[in-house]
């Protein structure tokens, strides 16, 4: 049952991964690692909550392949624990932002984290490897009183119109499952096979008025079905 629901939402995965199809980064990486991120939600789903399976689980991928390029993002080769420095710096120096008007030296950095200068300054040149923005900065767009407040990551690839699509065929599924076996192989073959009329009705030994007057009335079901459920 777990392996068919990560199957059904792989499309899920592939639409997230494509806001981020502009990075350097393999994208069988990323759908790999942000598969990751749909099991987590598949295990962590409660349906006994009136909340969709989508709404939990983008966040768990999307989270998953942000944490995949914050890690790999290094263009040389830096220490582990360089690398865990910058965060902690690039948290200091918001802070100390926050308190000043001024950047904070690398001396006001050690103070505030409790460390000796020149491991700090050895961190701060550490930083220089790390050869993007981070994706979760807070950015703010806009002038006077039309400001808005967002992250780096939404400026990071474009909606893709197949995610309509997606969502539709998740509403579909439910009442997909409450049609019969001639139903669903009428379905199949005119929109998955992608047969005409005429080639089902050949297959299937029936006229072509017969299968288009099948294929309406299905049609018409499935709509009824999702309209009761909008």
């Amino acid at each position: 049952m777990r392996n068919t629901l990560i199957e059904m939402n792989l499309t899920l995965v592939r639409y997230v991964a494509r806001r981020f199809s502009s990075r350097k980064e393999s994208m069988e990486d990323v759908l790999q690692v942000g598969t990751i991120g749909l099991i987590k939600a598949i295990d962590r789903y409660d349906a006994s909550r009136d909340v969709e399976f989508t709404t939990l689980a983008v966040p768990y991928i999307q989270g998953e392949i942000k944490r995949f390029f914050r890690d790999t993002t290094w263009s040389v080769h830096v220490p582990r624990r360089l690398q865990e420095l910058r965060i902690d710096l690039a948290r200091a120096r918001e802070e100390l932002e926050g308190q000043g008007s001024h950047e904070p030296s690398a001396a006001e950095l050690a103070e505030h984290l409790d460390m000796p200068e020149d491991e700090v300054a050895e961190g701060l040149v550490a930083c220089n490897g790390y050869d993007s923005d981070s994706i979760d900065r807070p950015i703010q767009a806009g002038s006077g009183g039309r400001q808005q407040t967002g992250f780096v990551a939404d400026l990071i690839g474009t909606e893709d119109p197949a995610l309509a699509l997606a969502e539709d065929i998740q509403a579909l599924k439910p009442h997909l499952a409450k049609l019969d076996d001639r139903e669903r192989t009428l379905l199949q073959l005119r929109f998955g096979a992608e047969m005409t009329q005429t080639e089902i009705g050949d297959a299937l030994n029936l006229s072509q008025m017969h299968v288009s007057r099948l294929l309406t009335r299905i049609c018409s079901k499935l709509r009824e079905g999702l309209l009761a459920t909008a």
